[in-house]
């Protein structure tokens, strides 16, 4: 699978152990820097990219998480969801389709990092199940009020 990753320079070390991870497991990764230091640059080209099918998922990082998840979700067609733990992880991935997670630097460990994105990055969802409906609700709504 082709995964694209960004962040901040607060979370450079971080996105290195990410890319280890999702590269150790067989995944073609593409780095889409740290540098910037306005989270929301990196956050949105990853998710144009992602959204534009260019790449199946995205992971972006910043300090807490929020910052870039809140700027991802602000592209047409990026699903992205904060995870903290393992069930939320599989969660984004089977009941929410979220095609791009965040993750926070300063409150996440490098062992728990790997560990969500190697849960996230395995799972694959499947349509006809109980949150279809939900979803449905979700991308009509992205649909109509795209501008």
């Amino acid at each position: 699978m082709k995964i694209a990753v960004g962040c901040d320079p607060n979370a450079s070390a971080l996105k290195l152990e990410v890319i280890e991870e999702l590269t150790s497991l067989g995944h073609e990764v593409t780095d889409f820097g740290s540098d910037d230091p306005l989270y929301a640059n990196v956050a949105i080209a990853v998710a144009e990219a992602v959204s534009r099918g260019d790449y199946e998922k995205g992971v972006v990082l910043c300090g807490t998480g929020i910052g870039v998840s809140l700027a991802a979700n602000k592209v047409p067609g990026a699903y992205c969801a904060l995870v903290t733990d393992a069930y939320q992880a599989e969660r984004a991935a089977l009941s929410n389709n979220a095609n791009m997670i965040a993750l926070g630097s300063q409150v996440t460990g490098n062992k728990t990092a790997r560990l969500l994105v190697r849960t996230w990055a395995s799972l694959v969802y499947k349509p006809g199940g109980p949150s279809d409906d939900k979803n449905r609700q979700i991308y009509k709504y992205a649909e109509e009020h795209e501008r």
